[in-house]
């Protein structure tokens, strides 16, 4: 029997531009109207004040990097603490000692900061130049007891690798956020296959064999030879998405979910029960 356990999640999807205090302006808009529509848990999307400076190679990005706590944290830990929500914000940090790490923060509805997690998979593609920016995540994997519910936190290419979802499911995520910031490069014709719909079916199938709820997050609008594609969405945890936010406007999505339906799940098809870690070293090779 599924044991209801409701929980309404607030996705922020924007356009960014290269004005931060204006992103992030329209950004706490967003986070009050989702708050005011009953969103307890809000995510925001990947890097979420700064243009997506990784596409260039060689850009002085360094007037985007924050550190924490700081300005912007202590921003969302007020707001945090004054709506009685959770706020996830993504962000580029800089550490104390001066490394550089596509970070999210988390911060519980009381306004603490439960913890920071540090982009783990880094990218290095066309227009995605990732690692000339981030050094590799040093924190590990973590799952947050927030008010309302345990969440795991990954960034972006870390939904590619089931191995992620897999083991902030093992310690015991109801919800996996993805802050996102993807899209289709203007002019490129792909000759793997639809981009868009890989993104979205690879997270749903983490959803199915982990049995756990997942919230994908990004970004929209044109920047330079990017064009993202939105689509932030929820999908329940046997991958049935919920709602699913539109490919070009700024919105504030909020989705009410049943977490109790992931032990159902669990059990039901035995995905975790029925696991063989003793057959499994070649991964670690």
């Amino acid at each position: 029997m599924n044991e209801k356990k409701e929980v309404s999640i607030g996705l922020i999807q924007t356009a960014v531009t290269k004005d931060i205090q204006e992103n992030i302006r329209k950004t706490v808009l967003l986070v009050r109207k989702a708050g005011a529509e009953g969103a307890q848990i809000v995510c925001l999307q990947e890097l979420f004040s700064a243009i997506y400076f990784p596409q260039y190679q060689g850009l002085d990005a360094s007037g985007f990097a924050e550190t924490i706590p700081g300005e912007t944290v202590n921003l969302f830990s007020q707001l945090a603490k004054e709506l009685g929500i959770v706020i996830i914000v993504p962000l580029f940090e800089k550490a104390k000692d001066g490394s550089y790490y596509n970070t999210a923060v988390v911060i519980d509805a009381d306004g603490r900061l439960l913890g920071t997690y540090r982009k783990i998979h880094i990218p290095f593609d066309k227009l995605f130049y990732e690692k000339n920016y981030f050094k590799d995540g040093d924190l590990g994997y973590q799952v947050y007891k927030t008010r309302f519910a345990s969440i795991g936190v990954l960034i972006c290419y870390d939904q590619w690798m089931p191995e992620a979802a897999r083991i902030n499911t093992l310690m015991g995520a109801d919800i996996l956020f993805y802050p996102t910031a993807i899209g289709w490069i203007k002019g490129h014709v792909s000759k793997d296959g639809d981009w868009h719909n890989a993104w979205e079916t690879v997270q749903r199938g983490h959803a199915i064999a982990n049995g756990v709820h997942v919230a994908a997050i990004n970004r929209v609008g044109e920047e330079e030879r990017l064009q993202f594609w939105g689509g932030s969405f929820v999908s329940d945890a046997f991958g049935k998405v919920l709602k699913k936010a539109s490919s070009d406007n700024e919105e504030a999505l909020v989705v009410k979910v049943d977490i109790g339906m992931n032990k159902m799940i669990r059990e039901g098809w035995g995905f975790l029960n029925n696991r063989r870690p003793d057959t499994y070293q070649r991964i670690c090779k």
